[in-house]
């Protein structure tokens, strides 16, 4: 083996041996070689996709070293592996053999050269020690000569350069390797420039994706913030929220639909380490198997017709923070399996991208179906529901929690009311009757959507009496009025203050007279205060703008039912 040094940054013999002829190997002439570097410098210049510039440059070179082929390896420093993403060779089948290879960064000639930062010449591939044949083997590919040259920018060692067998008469010259590593440097920074641009633009779709989900959540004006609730059934929900905040693991939200799974989802999101992170909702039914995987995992500008411009997806928008996959159930079996590997590698593939990209994003799911006997059906991936539904959390349905109707319907009816910029005095002892009598198949949303509706026919000053309400409720009507009390409001309440309990305002339900009324209406409301100011820890501004009401209205109440 002959002896080496180092000089001028490439590995070369001792004086007086040589390792090849010096004689250019290829046709061009050195002329043409000043003007390819000077072509390719524009080129340099004018592009800065990758895509487009790095399969120019390894054609040009492949063609001025008339090689059989020029590979540009990149190192991975997660995993200290090199790959080949960009490729010139004859043959397609090599190609897309090598695109398909890594291995350790540590092995072959381009190993040493990474690793070493110094250009190496190889006259005679098959004899060095260096050389690592598990490419050949794996490629089919028979490699005698080469060059390899690192590539490298001011955050360090990104990948190498590598020429290999040369078409000429003689092997690779010095002068090969001396335009080899002009080149290399230039290369180095394009490749740089090219990543910090990446970064940037991934940065502002993200912002941009992130933005237009954002304006979406706000058009839809979700009319409460929070959710409502003090049945048993509901404060189940409260605790299974705290610990599944308190975790990272994937929570499953069970409900029929109009139960308010994405408010749960919400609640966890704000309740947990990632609440400085987005939180990004997609519905899975909404959109084809083809545009979902776009919307989810991105795509890559010229992936399909109609990408004019890269898109991130929203898996890499919610990076820091939670996505939200609602209707899950939905999903294609064949996005189910994308899916599960997104799940199991952390990590994302864009549509027409042949790089995975690392995601750390906590996925919280939602479905309105037995998402068990779907899978037992054969419609939803067993191992897919084992990763999602490590944490389960089950909605009541409205009609199971009856005895919280009466405190979303005002929460309801005062929101409407400050958006619509009237003043409703409240229920009729009848109508609430009657919302808590109907079996609300469409549930919260149901009720929501009900209440905006009766707001809007009332005038100001008035009752929401049934004659506000539509026909199907209407004609619902019950005769008993003690639908809505049970043993469970009635543990709810001895969480509440004294005030709100009944201690200093009757509870009973109204028998004659305008007085018993009255009092009634005020036990209500002080019971409806209270539970406001125990959601909202107290917060007296935050409690105020939950109700609708004032900060001063609101204290003014409090210390009339004796809350403060």
């Amino acid at each position: 083996m002959n002896e080496k040094v180092l000089k001028q940054g490439r590995l070369i013999s001792k004086p007086g041996v040589r390792q090849g002829p010096d004689q250019t190997s290829g046709t061009v002439s050195p002329r043409d070689r000043f003007a390819l570097l000077y072509e390719l410098g524009c080129a340099f210049a004018a592009r800065i996709e990758l895509q487009e510039l790095l399969p120019l440059v390894v054609n040009k070179c492949r063609e001025v070293l008339n090689a059989e082929g020029i590979s540009i390896l990149l190192l991975d420093p997660d995993r200290n592996e090199l790959y080949f993403p960009y490729v010139s060779q004859s043959d397609p089948a090599i190609v897309e053999r090598l695109r398909n290879l890594r291995f350790p960064a540590d092995k072959g000639i381009a190993g040493a050269a990474l690793n070493d930062a110094v250009a190496i010449r190889v006259t005679d591939a098959q004899g060095d020690y260096r050389h690592y044949h598990g490419v050949d083997r794996a490629t089919g590919f028979t490699t005698r000569d080469l060059l390899a040259v690192p590539l490298i920018t001011r955050q360090g060692k990104i990948g190498v350069i590598e020429a290999v067998n040369s078409r000429g008469p003689n092997r690779f010259s010095e002068d090969d390797l001396a335009f080899f590593e002009a080149l290399a440097g230039s290369i180095a920074v394009a490749i740089e420039n090219a990543r910090l641009y990446t970064q940037v633009r991934d940065a502002e779709a993200s912002l941009q994706k992130r933005l237009g989900v954002l304006r979406r959540d706000l058009a839809r004006s979700d009319a409460f913030g929070k959710i409502i609730g003090a049945t048993a059934a509901m404060r189940e929900v409260f605790r299974l929220m705290e610990s599944a905040a308190a975790s990272s693991i994937p929570v499953l939200i069970e409900g029929e639909t109009g139960t308010g799974k994405e408010m749960v989802a919400r609640g966890i999101h704000l309740a947990s380490a990632r609440a400085d992170g987005p939180f990004i909702a997609i519905n899975c039914a909404s959109l084809p198997e083809s545009l979902l995987e776009s919307e989810l995992f991105g795509h890559r500008r010229g992936a399909f017709t109609g990408a004019v411009r890269d898109n991130p997806g929203l898996f890499r928008a919610a990076n820091g923070g939670v996505i939200f996959l609602d209707e899950i159930s939905d999903m294609p079996m064949s996005m189910q399996a994308k899916l599960l590997r997104v799940l199991e590698e952390e990590e994302v593939v864009a549509v027409g991208d042949t790089f995975a990209r690392k995601v750390d994003v906590r996925v919280l799911s939602a479905t309105n179906r037995d998402l068990k006997t779907e899978v037992e059906r054969g419609n939803f991936r067993q191992d897919l529901y084992y990763r999602v539904a490590v944490f389960p959390i089950r909605l009541p349905p409205l009609r199971d929690r009856r005895e919280d109707i009466p405190m979303l319907a005002s929460h309801f009816l005062n929101t409407a009311a400050q958006r619509q910029n009237k003043h409703i005095v409240g229920f009729a002892p009848e109508t609430l009757d009657i919302l808590c009598g109907y079996q609300w198949p469409g549930n919260v949303r149901e009720l929501r959507n009900e209440i905006e509706r009766a707001v809007a026919l009332a005038r100001d000053e008035e009752l929401i009496t049934p004659n506000h309400l539509t026909p199907t409720l209407e004609q619902s009507r019950v005769k008993k009025p003690s639908i809505c009390a049970s043993s469970d409001t009635s543990e709810a309440q001895s969480e509440l203050p004294a005030a709100a309990t009944g201690d200093s305002l009757p509870l009973e339900h109204p028998q004659s007279g305008p007085e018993s009324l009255r009092k009634a209406r005020a036990a209500f409301e002080a019971r409806h205060i209270a539970e406001a100011l125990r959601q909202n820890q107290s917060n007296v501004s935050r409690t105020a703008q939950a109700l609708g009401l004032s900060r001063a209205a609101l204290q003014k109440k409090m210390k009339a039912y004796h809350l403060r």
